[in-house]
């Protein structure tokens, strides 16, 4: 798959999260088979472009691959002046998004709420796509509810504005992440525009991931909330999509390993205080693949306030795993 002048190495791509995907977990997707990862969302706002928390975001310092950026807002000018800082910070993609659900992000209409008005939308897309020489794509969902359903309105839009590619989340913004993801508008979208099209929502395995590909023609899959302490799963995808079988899931052994490594590249980039108070939902999200024996000690592990602390917790009770099924 191709995003303006970039080859994506395949076509499984990491979702953009708040507060998920930093520069460590990216890289870490990316080792395992991500073929392009998106930054956490960006607000526009001038005020906080030079924030703490905004530069940690953009900071992409030895990252590989492509870098794609999402920015978030609903002034045309000041999401274009976001995008082309961003192309300063080494953005080589700039992703828009229209697809965020949360009360906050829609109560000042902006994410999912901006799809209830398609010339805000043309505005903004128009502007974005101007203001800069690099490909601009867009996310969004489905519609405002059920009885408005305008992706396909809004892949238009976003066509005539030169939307490099089109990532559409399979439920409205009024079904937050309640219920199943429905596909069926993805296949009418892909079926109505010109332009890439990236099928998102409840994509929790290789079987899965090959259903929605084939049943909606879509260009790509983004993969989200599956792959938080799941980031093999975009090898296990790749490798079912290519042979056609499943390989074996993770012993407790690579999920040690992969944890720690984690664990390492969180220290390094948030420091020891925040990367160990950050590393904590991370490590629940790694031990829900783990045995309820060893999801207990979380409340332990959770209590540490150092680097040496909490790995020394981690490896005890994967050693007691470990042990345990030895004997």
């Amino acid at each position: 798959m191709k995003i303006g002048p970039y080859q994506l190495e395949n076509n499984l791509i990491l979702a953009p999260m708040a507060g998920i995907t930093d520069r460590p977990f990216r890289e870490l997707c990316k080792q395992f088979g991500a073929g392009l990862t998106v930054s956490e969302m960006v607000a526009s706002n001038p005020a906080l472009s030079r924030h703490k928390r905004t530069l940690l975001k953009t900071d992409h310092t030895g990252e590989v691959g492509i870098r794609s950026v999402q920015i978030l807002g609903t002034d045309p000018q000041q999401m274009a002046d976001a995008a082309k800082l961003n192309v300063e910070r080494g953005a080589q993609i700039i992703d828009i998004n229209m697809g965020c659900p949360a009360k906050k992000v829609c109560s000042v209409a902006a994410g999912s709420a901006l799809l209830r008005d398609e010339a805000l939308v043309k505005r903004i897309l128009d502007a974005v796509v101007n203001a800069v020489d690099i490909p601009v794509t867009l996310k969004i969902r489905t519609g405002w509810d059920k009885h408005s359903r305008n992706a396909v309105e809004i892949a238009r839009i976003a066509e005539n504005a030169g939307i490099a590619a089109l990532t559409i989340h399979g439920r409205t913004r009024a079904c937050k992440f309640e219920g199943r993801a429905e596909h069926e508008t993805v296949k009418k979208v892909k079926q109505t525009t010109g332009i890439p099209v990236i099928a998102n929502g409840d994509i929790d395995s290789p079987e899965q991931a090959r259903f929605v590909l084939d049943s909606t023609g879509a260009d790509a899959i983004m993969i989200g909330r599956a792959a938080q302490g799941n980031p093999w799963l975009f090898s296990q995808i790749s490798h079912f999509i290519n042979h056609g079988k499943p390989i074996e899931k993770p012993t407790i052994t690579e999920i040690h390993n992969t944890l720690m490594i984690h664990l390492d590249k969180l220290y390094s980039f948030y420091g020891n205080a925040s990367g160990v108070r950050i590393a904590r939902k991370h490590i629940a999200w790694y031990f829900r693949h783990l045995e309820p024996s060893a999801q207990d000690a979380q409340r332990t592990i959770n209590q540490a306030q150092c680097p040496s602390q909490q790995i020394a917790l981690i490896n005890s009770a994967f050693n007691f795993l470990t042990t345990d099924r030895a004997a």
